[in-house]
């Protein structure tokens, strides 16, 4: 394996209530604090084992809410202090990404920073760091660099990105420029873009130099980046902290760094793309869920829950229990089914995406204490 790259510092923004997967994942235990693979450790965990190969166990942040700080730092034990910053609310991933690279400028000018979401799964870990070490060498050619994973399936759930003509870029033979970004398409134009492999899902990852992404934001979003900034003038300093963060964060803007930064960039040249060829999933839903838990066998019943305890006859689709109660399931298929102590929900993997509309309904029917 090779060594931690000496000039890079990862950041895993962790937040999100993830609700298209409730009753599990709540605003108290989002999805990221979760084991959803059975792999034994929570997502956030992996992630940050993923990572700390790249940048080393010193070199890793995570931005998370007030909320949840005990518990990362209860699954991360050696997380340093000072890499670990709050949000007092959610505020989207520009202000979340930008503030921690800004803080992380101001202590080392010349870093080059790299966001990856705490709550994916990746598989072939090899492979992945493969795609961020070549993205890296790219953003230290002053590029903002994504990583695109080449598409197993025609998918109608994910972005995608375009990528253009090829970069020369040492250590970086795969590197490309993005030609454009495109919105979740309807199922004939991913089948397209299936075909043509020139299209790549859009996963999140930003790498770049800690100096070019705030530029952007600073173009792109001005008042934005002038309250970034007077943060970072003050976060280091624990008496100042806490003031700034409540009078300045609540003001920033709400807006997604793919909006704010990625598509302006591409639009002038300064977006690159490196496809990932690893295994990725954003398991946003409980379709997504049961196919990772399925090992590849459609007809099987994906078991979730240390004392789980379930009966079936020839069903099909994925159980996840928070309980001991017996859950018995007979001739049904494609069936999902979630037990905690408190709330219950049985659907279908079609109908997966749906379970956000019952979250919605929750919170306008006053039942906000299952959420």
């Amino acid at each position: 394996m090779a060594e931690p790259l000496s000039d890079f510092h990862a950041i895993i923004p962790a937040g999100g209530i993830g609700s298209r997967l409730w009753p599990l994942s709540r605003a108290d235990a989002p999805k990221f604090l979760h084991d959803l693979t059975g792999s034994g450790h929570s997502l956030l965990r992996d992630t940050w084992d993923r990572l700390e190969p790249l940048a080393g166990p010193e070199r890793i942040s995570v931005v998370t809410g007030r909320a949840h700080r005990a518990a990362v730092e209860a699954q991360l034990p050696g997380i340093p202090d000072r890499n670990v910053f709050l949000e007092s609310e959610p505020r989207d991933s520009t202000a979340a990404i930008g503030l921690a690279a800004a803080v992380l400028a101001r202590r080392e000018p010349d870093i080059v920073i790299g966001s990856f979401a705490a709550d994916h799964v990746i598989r072939v870990p090899h492979l992945f760091d493969w795609a961020v070490r070549q993205a890296v060498a790219t953003a230290r050619e002053g590029y903002i660099t994504t990583v695109g994973i080449q598409p197993t399936e025609p998918s109608i759930g994910f972005g995608y990105i375009r990528k253009g003509g090829e970069l020369v870029v040492d250590g970086a033979p795969e590197a490309a420029l993005v030609e454009s970004f495109v919105e979740k398409p309807d199922l004939e134009t991913a089948k397209a873009y299936f075909a043509d492999r020139s299209y790549l899902w859009n996963a999140g990852m930003f790498i770049s130099r800690a100096d070019v992404l705030l530029a952007e934001i600073a173009a792109n979003r001005p008042e934005l980046h002038a309250g970034i900034v007077e943060l970072a003038e003050a976060w280091d300093d624990r008496d100042l902290r806490g003031p700034a963060v409540d009078r300045i964060w609540p003001t920033l803007e709400k807006i997604a760094i793919d909006y704010s930064v990625a598509e302006p960039a591409a639009a002038k040249g300064r977006l690159a793309v490196i496809p990932g060829h690893f295994d990725w999933d954003d398991v946003g839903d409980f379709a997504s869920l049961a196919k990772l838990n399925s090992h590849g066998h459609k007809n099987d019943l994906a078991i979730l829950g240390e004392n789980a305890r379930i009966l079936s006859d020839a069903a099909s689709g994925i159980v996840v229990s928070q309980t001991t109660r017996v859950i018995s399931l007979i001739g049904v298929k494609d069936i999902v089914v979630v037990d905690t102590p408190d709330a219950l929900l049985v659907t279908t993997s079609e109908n997966a995406q749906r379970v956000k509309g019952v979250v919605d309904a929750l919170k306008l029917t006053g039942h906000g204490e299952v959420l």
